[in-house]
């Protein structure tokens, strides 16, 4: 369930009453030019899909509010740029991100051998307890596919990553994989919260600073 009030491409919301939330976390989409990330983020923030191919430059942002258990959680979902000359300034946000969705291209077989190289960057810019999502997109596009669904889920489990082929066009998975993302990092603050001393456990001064006040005990997500 989101909130009524989301921000736009590039600003946050200034909406006083957007600042009452229990959680909040940053999360990075990541992957070559032209998988669809974009797609993937306003599918799901804003549930809507255009065909017209527009490359991101540099990277750019959209907030979502959701509820978990009982919890109102901001999402700050972060779309980068796929484009080698931005690695630089994407690479920049990687560390304080709790979560990052790793998306290539089902009829790209190029975009799926990059992702041991992104899974590499995240790995040496990113915090050590993140949760990572593979993300197989443009399953509405099957007749064209070069990757094979099989190769794709043991990649994902030799590297530990959750993985799902969606369909940001056809609104196919998208909602699970932030659902599952959102948990998964719930599930981890929980441990933290009850004695890990990951860096979750101190994610109201890592980036959090605006996190109500007064909010105690797990997530309970």
């Amino acid at each position: 369930m989101a909130s009524a009030k989301e921000s736009g491409p590039g600003r946050e919301d200034k909406d006083p009453a957007d600042q009452n939330f229990d959680y909040m976390f940053k999360l990075l989409i990541i992957g070559n030019s032209s998988v669809g990330k974009t797609s993937f983020l306003f599918r799901y923030t804003d549930d809507s899909f255009s065909s017209a191919f527009v490359s991101t430059v540099g990277i750019d942002f959209k907030v979502k509010t959701i509820y978990r258990n009982d919890k109102r959680i901001k999402l700050q979902i972060w779309d980068t740029a796929g484009q080698e000359r931005y690695r630089t300034i994407t690479t920049a946000y990687y560390r304080g991100a709790m979560g990052f969705l790793l998306i290539y291209d089902i009829t790209s077989q190029e975009s799926f051998v990059a992702v041991q190289d992104w899974g590499t960057q995240i790995k040496t810019y990113s915090w050590d307890n993140h949760t990572l999502v593979l993300v197989g997109n443009k399953l509405d596009m099957e007749a064209e596919r070069k990757v094979p669904t099989e190769d794709a889920q043991r990649l994902a489990t030799e590297l530990g990553f959750q993985f799902f082929e969606a369909s940001a066009k056809e609104s196919i998975n998208v909602k699970q994989v932030f659902e599952t993302i959102v948990d998964v990092i719930c599930d981890k603050m929980n441990e933290s919260i009850n004695g890990d001393s990951s860096p979750l456990a101190n994610h109201k001064a890592a980036g959090l600073k605006d996190t109500p006040r007064g909010i105690q005990g797990g997530c309970a997500c």
